[in-house]
């Protein structure tokens, strides 16, 4: 039987873009990443976006109509990456796409991902996988996260339990014990607060390199407060997302007389303690953490990081596993649409706490 090949595009909760991964599957059987396109969003579609996070007017002709966009968005990086490829649409099996989450509600039953599937596969000309979240609300689950069975099925060890973490505008950890079934949760912010806070006060969209965190310094009494917040003691299955952990949020722990690159580099600090404290509770057996998301690019968060886990815990980048730490996503949403294609469930509910495994996703043919 021939191996067949996959796209995954995923667009996280830090809006910046939109992420295409080529994987190449054997059934059942990951054989690698092969390639990737990245398209950024124009500043125009990120403040539509960010405004349909809030209640508003016009909301449901706002969704469908920015919907259509971004699938528009998505056809052309996919179509980057088959050409950078040299591949044509009838070469790919399926395309998995996320869409991007406007809101994360899972005590209410759903998770809002916007994508306009049917237009997507019409565009690609290729059989389209999309609303992966929905089967696992239905069956009792947060939707969320999503990747820790992926992460199973390429980082697990049959030796040590391992953990995984993913620093995109949310954070969220998988524990992968080498003997029980994966499981794991959001952690908190990743970048979120930070690039909100960057974009607000220097008009950037992201604190590159860590420069300007690295110019302040950690508010001690700031950052406990910002711990003291009820979701980081409760127990897992959890999720949340920008509904919770926003600017407006962070701005009612702060008396407006701060320094902002202070609070900049207190929020580092407090994506880094979450990740400890996280890990400590759920996986303290754990010695090798891989790391993966935009958050990898930070030096002072993973500074953070490692001043946090100290000798304890070893990390190291997922490209030490053979997958780049910013293809891992969207490799997953493409791997998700092979578990549809072969009918293998793919919903990680120890994580999300589902009554069941599920096959997760609508498909669409074009």
């Amino acid at each position: 039987m021939e191996t067949q090949l996959y796209i995954g595009i995923m667009s996280g909760t830090s809006m910046d873009g939109a992420d295409a991964v080529l994987i190449r599957m054997d059934g059942g059987k990951w054989l690698g990443a092969e390639g990737h396109a990245f398209t950024p969003y124009p500043d125009d579609l990120r403040a539509a976006l960010l405004a349909l996070q809030n209640i508003g007017t016009d909301e449901l002709h706002r969704s469908r109509m920015l919907s259509q966009e971004l699938s528009r968005l998505y056809a052309q990086t996919v179509a980057e990456l088959l050409c950078s490829q040299n591949l044509a649409p009838c070469d790919i099996t399926a395309l998995g796409c996320h869409g991007q989450t406007v809101r994360h509600a899972p005590e209410h039953g759903y998770s809002v991902q916007l994508a306009d599937l049917p237009l997507l596969a019409e565009r690609t000309r290729i059989f389209t996988v999309g609303d992966f979240r929905s089967r696992d609300l239905a069956a009792g689950g947060q939707g969320a996260p999503l990747v820790p069975a992926f992460h199973e099925a390429l980082f697990r060890d049959n030796r040590e339990t391992r953990a995984v973490l993913n620093i995109g505008g949310i954070a969220n950890i998988s524990v992968l014990p080498p003997d029980a079934p994966a499981f794991g949760f959001d952690t908190g912010p990743g970048n979120m607060l930070m690039d909100a806070w960057t974009q607000a006060h220097w008009q950037l969209p992201y604190d590159k390199n860590g420069a300007k965190a690295a110019q302040g310094n950690i508010l001690p009494q700031l950052l406990d407060r910002l711990l003291a917040h009820p979701y980081f003691a409760r127990p897992h299955p959890k999720s949340t997302g920008r509904e919770l952990f926003a600017l407006n949020w962070l701005e009612t722990y702060l008396d407006g007389g701060e320094n902002r690159y202070d609070v900049l580099r207190t929020l580092s600090r407090f994506t880094a303690q979450t990740v400890f404290d996280a890990v400590s509770h759920a996986a303290a057996n754990a010695r090798q953490m891989y790391i993966c998301g935009g958050g990898i690019r930070n030096p002072v968060l993973m500074a953070d990081l490692a001043e946090c886990f100290g000798t304890r815990v070893s990390l190291h980048s997922t490209a030490e596993l053979n997958l780049d730490p910013q293809w891992v996503e969207a490799a997953a949403f493409a791997w998700l649409a092979a578990c549809w294609i072969n009918r293998i469930p793919g919903s990680p509910h120890k994580a999300t706490g589902a009554s069941k495994p599920c096959i997760l996703g609508a498909g669409y043919y074009y």
